[in-house]
């Protein structure tokens, strides 16, 4: 029960069950005497934004597939309780079977700890940011697959002017940021 020797290790799981182990650790830790020696359990997970019958969907997609993080302090039967854990393979440690699971690294863990607090912020802002004289391509919507130039930004109500060749005509259209990408 040592809390100071508890360290970052991490668990390598069936891909795509890591969320299915995480509920079943988070289970054990409330439940059992395992919550002694283990603290947390994390799955780093990015936002990743993908359009789907023209609305924006937000989907979370894990940043290490396979992997599932743990903060623990391994004594006695508690190595042998999370490698036995359903959906988890091992422990990621060395290359021979008898080498002991190898906790991260200071700089390993904080750079894990930054990313995952970095994604809980919205960079949805930060992502559509266009600007004028800027190409873009439409991608929905009766115009998809022209190219164009934006010729006027609206970024409150996030809607955009573009200037797109219909029959060799220049025509101004009003679009979402959504409706266009980057070329």
């Amino acid at each position: 029960m040592a809390e100071n020797n508890k360290e970052w290790y991490v668990l390598r799981a069936i891909s795509g069950k890591e969320a299915k182990v995480k509920e079943v650790l988070d289970a054990a830790i409330k439940n059992t005497p395992l919550g002694d020696y283990v603290s947390q359990v994390l799955i780093p997970t990015e936002k990743v934004y993908t359009m789907r019958n023209g609305k924006k969907v937000v989907k979370e997609r894990n940043l290490y597939s396979g992997y599932v993080f743990i903060e623990a302090n391994l004594t006695g039967e508690v190595i042998y309780e999370l490698r036995n854990t359903t959906n988890v393979i091992d422990f990621l440690r060395g290359r021979s079977k008898t080498s002991k699971p190898e906790p991260l690294r200071e700089s390993e863990v904080m750079r894990m700890l930054g990313a995952a607090d970095e994604l809980r912020t919205p960079q949805d802002e930060l992502a559509n940011e266009y600007f004028e004289g800027e190409s873009v391509k439409v991608n929905f919507g009766p115009f998809s697959g022209f190219t164009g130039v934006i010729r006027e930004v609206n970024a409150d109500r996030k809607k955009l002017k573009v200037e797109v060749k219909i029959f060799g005509r220049p025509t101004d259209l009003e679009l979402e940021n959504s409706q266009v990408e980057r070329i």
